[in-house]
């Protein structure tokens, strides 16, 4: 691949997007950074004239997705680089949210990203080069009480990068699942759609862990600029892994969870061999 790339950046106007969006522009690179609105499309293109190329989208529109990857490939340039980054968290106890709150998490943070992938994958394939980075989360590994939409969402990602990346292999394309842990984001923020409570059983459980996120929002571990960094790495490699955890919370609690799955595999052994069979 070319020294200076061309990236296509999803929810480039905040968090990992623009942080990602600040250095790789810095580095030289040329970056197309999606965005919600008029303004943010401007202020985007302000970071580096003749180098920043803002685009409106909303992820949920395929019809928009397939002619933004049109119009890039034909008056920007060629996609080097795909980074799934837009995506937003809900927060709620699964018996409180709605099957359509459900059906949101996953067309913004699973068939939005499928779209691009879809849409990108023609280009890349005929050039027999290119990388997709897929934002996750340590959600895609570990879980917690109230996050089910959420972690259903990044569980789903996570399985779909994986399976991507050896089919597209053959054609000299990457892909790599970025799992980041807790970063000063506005994913705990503005970024959060919060599901009313209304069954008090379970109150004592759920109730100081929402108060525990919405304190700790803004004063994270995680610095955005440090990600961004990590992610230029794995671009600049050329071997780059298909799972990235960012974070050492991440690294802790994905260590503790195969862990505590590879003790119940081995507790349970006996009974999962009983279930074969002679041919």
């Amino acid at each position: 691949m070319p020294p200076f790339r061309l990236l296509l950046i999803t929810g480039a106007s905040s968090g990992f997007g623009r942080a990602l969006a600040q250095q790789a522009l810095l580095a030289g690179h040329r970056v197309v950074g999606t965005v919600r609105n008029e303004s943010a499309r401007q202020a985007f293109e302000t970071l580096a004239p003749g180098r920043a190329f803002g685009r409106l989208l909303d992820v949920t529109d395929a019809d928009a997705i397939n002619a933004l990857v049109t119009e890039v490939e034909t008056n920007v340039g060629s996609i080097d680089v795909l980074v799934n980054n837009a995506g937003y968290g809900h927060e709620g106890i699964l018996e409180e949210s709605t099957l359509a709150e459900l059906r949101q998490q996953f067309e913004v943070n699973v068939f939005g990203p499928a779209a691009l992938i879809k849409a990108v994958l023609p280009h890349m394939r005929a050039r027999r080069r290119g990388h997709i980075l897929n934002i996750t989360s340590m959600g895609g590994f570990i879980t917690m009480p109230g996050i089910a939409w959420y972690c259903g969402s990044k569980f789903a990602l996570e399985g779909i990068s994986e399976v991507l990346g050896k089919e597209v292999a053959p054609f000299g394309i990457h892909v790599t699942a970025v799992a980041p842990g807790s970063f000063r984001t506005d994913w705990a923020g503005r970024s959060m759609a919060r599901a009313p409570r209304s069954i008090e059983d379970y109150d004592a459980m759920f109730d100081p862990i929402r108060s525990a996120r919405e304190a700790k929002s803004g004063h994270q571990l995680g610095d955005p600029l440090k990600a961004a960094q990590a992610m230029l790495q794995v671009i600049d490699s050329d071997a780059p892994p298909s799972h990235l955890l960012l974070g050492s919370d991440a690294l802790q609690l994905v260590r503790a969870k195969l862990a505590s799955l590879g003790d119940s595999i081995d507790a349970w052994e006996h009974l999962t061999r009983t279930t074969d069979g002679v041919a």
